[in-house]
């Protein structure tokens, strides 16, 4: 403690030549953490604009070899069975499932018309857990109810980018609209409940993240073959119960139905009895968002680790300063020195406070440029909209990492202080 006082008193004697020594420790730390705060914002920015803020949703979807089975130009699938509502218990007790969801879709609905007016959005077949899974509310109307999908009613529950193309300003509940020539009556209009809007400051963003869809439509599964394929194989939104689960849900997902769906033989050579295989390799295959989100999180990791270490260079340059104005402090106190070695300091406890000296100063800027840090990353934050996101092991990192470098840099001036002859230093 008496050392740490004497080293406060000589940073404070000499004010601006102590604060001058501090300002390379201060910049560095300050940078250091603007950029490990910026590259953890940056992170997180694109885990949610490519997963969505608390969705939780990834969808299992049929591929035939490493393209997905668009139903919407592609024909039946042969040898692809469609899912059994059994199948449904054994998917909700998997390993990070909290539900799921079984639907089928097509991406182009230009075959749906209300009047003059067309739809080219999305069209769902969905079953009674949809809506919940993916995040969808009914605003206006009613949701399907279990007489829909008994009694193959044809009703369906339009978006608002849907009812808004189909229906302009009219409220759509009641209206009639047509899909390939069948009437369906609008019960209820739905829109997210937690839709995600990205963060979009270039035209790369808006090309990678921008909502460009038309809106969708949804009827009831059980009246979908009226319209579309019978016996046509389904999709499965899986809800994980949370965003690190995502990817291992929907492999374990995508392992079930791989087992389950795709292992009866497709059919016989008449000729030969042996089974035959489809044209092209089926299997279903889970979005890996979280995987698209790491390598992106790598390839802004690998430009921002650089200007780390442009930043550490100046902690070197500040520890370089601290040396020399301890060297300085060591030559102005030559006289006290001496006294202190007359009165019988021993060489350890002179070594001890000049450490200490170059310790508190160093820990002293540290602390300076961990506030300096956290004020950048919030301006930072402010004018680009990367969000805020401190690292505290980091910031106890750099304090630390600071004191540290007081220690080795002041280990030289604080020998040479210990080492002077008592005799020498009270003559000068």
């Amino acid at each position: 403690m008496e050392n740490i006082r004497l080293a406060f008193q000589g940073i404070w004697g000499h004010k601006m030549r102590s604060f001058l020594t501090m300002l390379g420790i201060i910049i560095g730390i300050a940078s250091i953490i603007t950029i490990v705060s910026t590259i953890k914002g940056t992170n997180e920015q694109i885990k949610e604009n490519l997963i969505g803020s608390g969705s939780n949703v990834v969808n299992v979807t049929l591929y035939q070899d490493d393209w997905e089975y668009d139903m919407t130009y592609s024909p039946l699938p042969s040898g692809v069975r469609c899912l059994e509502d059994s199948l449904r218990d054994t998917l909700n007790r998997l390993p990070g499932v909290e539900e799921v969801s079984f639907f089928n879709r097509r991406n182009w609905s230009d075959f749906v018309t209300a009047g003059n007016n067309r739809f080219s959005g999305e069209t769902y077949g969905i079953d009674t857990a949809f809506l919940r899974v993916s995040g969808y509310e009914v605003t206006y109307g009613r949701e399907f109810d279990q007489r829909d999908y008994d009694g193959f009613r044809k009703v369906v529950i339009v978006d608002r980018k849907a009812a808004s193309a189909l229906f302009g300003l009219e409220l759509p509940i009641g209206k009639v609209l047509e899909i390939k020539g069948e009437p369906f009556t609008v019960v209820g209009v739905a829109e997210l409940t937690n839709k995600f809007e990205p963060a979009i400051s270039s035209y790369n963003d808006y090309y990678m993240y921008a909502d460009t869809s038309a809106g969708a439509i949804f009827i009831p599964s059980t009246v979908w073959p009226m319209v579309f394929y019978f016996d046509e194989p389904q999709n499965v939104a899986v809800k994980a119960t949370s965003t690190d689960t995502m990817t291992k849900a929907g492999k374990a997902v995508a392992d079930v139905l791989n087992e389950a769906q795709l292992a009866v033989p497709v059919s016989a050579d008449p000729e030969s009895g042996e089974a035959v295989t489809p044209s092209g390799s089926f299997s279903y295959r889970s979005q890996d968002l979280l995987q698209q989100a790491q390598q992106l999180q790598e390839m802004s990791n690998a430009t921002n680790q650089q200007l780390i270490w442009i930043a550490s260079i100046s902690l070197l340059v500040g520890g370089i300063g601290v040396m020399n104005i301890m060297l300085v402090s060591v030559t102005e106190r030559t006289s006290e020195i001496g006294l202190k070695k007359a009165l019988g300091a021993k060489k350890k406890r002179i070594r001890r406070q000049f450490l200490t000296e170059a310790a508190v100063l160093t820990s002293l800027g540290g602390i300076i440029g961990v506030v300096l840090g956290i004020v950048a990353a919030h301006l930072i934050s402010a004018s680009n909209g990367i969000p805020v996101a401190i690292d505290v092991p980091a910031t106890i990192i750099s304090v630390v990492f600071s004191m540290v470098i007081g220690i080795v840099f002041g280990m030289l001036p604080a020998m040479k202080a210990a080492n002077l002859n008592p005799i020498e230093a009270l003559r000068r």
